[in-house]
Parts: C-alpha cells; sequence; structure tokens
C-alpha cells in the first residue's frame, strides 16, 4: 500500500466504502419482495399451488409463498379436505396476496412529504363505507382472489420514517378489515 499514488488510495477507500454501504442496505434496509396466501376466517383451508405440495393454512395464519410470474393455478380445499375452487390468476408485479376465502381486504394510501395536510388530503377523497360506517381517505375494497396492487403486505408496517420529504408521496398497504378498522382509528385518532 505504500507504494500506491494517493489517487489509487482514495479509489480503493471510495470503492470499499461503497461495498459497505450496499451490504449495510441489502443486509438491512432493503425491502423483501414476496407473496402471501391469507386466511382471515376461523376456518382452516388446504390448498395447492401450480400443482405443487399441499399447505395449510389454520385461522387467522399468511404463509409466504414462490409464485410465478404470469399465470398460476391454485386448488382450494375446505378443513374435510373437499374441494372449493380450481382457478387460476395472472401475477405481474414482485408482491401480492392470495385470498384463498373470497373475504373483504382494504388497500389504503397513506401520503407522506413535507407540509402536508393529510386532513385535507383524506377529505379530498371520497373514502369507503364498512359497515354502514364511512372511513374518509383514498381507499379501496378488494375481495378477489388475488391482488397486487399496494406496496406494504399485511404483515408489514407503513415506513416511520420518511426518507424524500420534498415532494408529496404515497405509499398504499393491504389490510384485512378489523385491521384496517383499528388502523384507521389510531392513525386518524377518530372515534
Amino acid at each position: 500500500m505504500k507504494n500506491l499514488s494517493a489517487s489509487v488510495k482514495g479509489l480503493i477507500f471510495s470503492l470499499l466504502a461503497m461495498g459497505f454501504a450496499f451490504a449495510i442496505y441489502f443486509l438491512f434496509l432493503a425491502k423483501k419482495n414476496y407473496y402471501l396466501v391469507d386466511n382471515p376466517t376461523p376456518e382452516t383451508y388446504y390448498f395447492k399451488l401450480n400443482n405443487g405440495e399441499e399447505n395449510i393454512l389454520s385461522a387467522g395464519q399468511y404463509l409466504k409463498v414462490n409464485l410465478n410470474l404470469g399465470k398460476n393455478d391454485i386448488q382450494v380445499f375446505d378443513a374435510h379436505k373437499k374441494l372449493l375452487y380450481d382457478s387460476a390468476f395472472t401475477v405481474n408485479k414482485i408482491r401480492g396476496l392470495i385470498n384463498i376465502s373470497h373475504k373483504d381486504y382494504y388497500i389504503n394510501n397513506q401520503y407522506y412529504g413535507y407540509g402536508i395536510n393529510k386532513d385535507s388530503l383524506i377529505a379530498a377523497t371520497k373514502g369507503i363505507e364498512i359497515d354502514n360506517k364511512h372511513y374518509l381517505g383514498d381507499v379501496k375494497k378488494s375481495n378477489q382472489l388475488y391482488t397486487e396492487d399496494f406496496y406494504y403486505n399485511l404483515d408489514e408496517d407503513y415506513d416511520r420514517i420518511v426518507k424524500n420529504v420534498a415532494k408529496t408521496e404515497s405509499r398504499s398497504k393491504i389490510f384485512r378489515k378489523q385491521d384496517f378498522i383499528n388502523y384507521y382509528k389510531n392513525y386518524y385518532k377518530l372515534q
């Protein structure tokens, strides 16, 4: 190292620093992409994806699964292993949720940014009605077999730290019905 010029030493140091920064990012900060199968009901389901092995999903559980981009097949069975349905769905994105019970899920957009008035943003949208109660905000309902129109999955939380405050952005998260109601009451401090 003594025979190297200052510029070569600087280049080596900067490459090491860059490698260290990438390692920190990929080990601790990078958002993992995956697919979930969810069962928010008190029932037990069995399912097979793409004619693979049989999986069991008990009441209130979710399971990470591997899916292929493009067409995927699913067979869903009840607790007595009676076939409920055999269906196909198309995967286009790098994260998604399979709703084997066809229950209601809610995809909520939360806004970030400097000097943002969240009350005016939620009031500007039409909101949604759940169990005869109106909820303000940029939220939509989904009860399809497969959905991928969100950024944060069921088991993830919104970012606690705003990373880019120069402009207003939104991030979407998918919730089970009761989880959305609890989140809404807590976040907006409404009764």
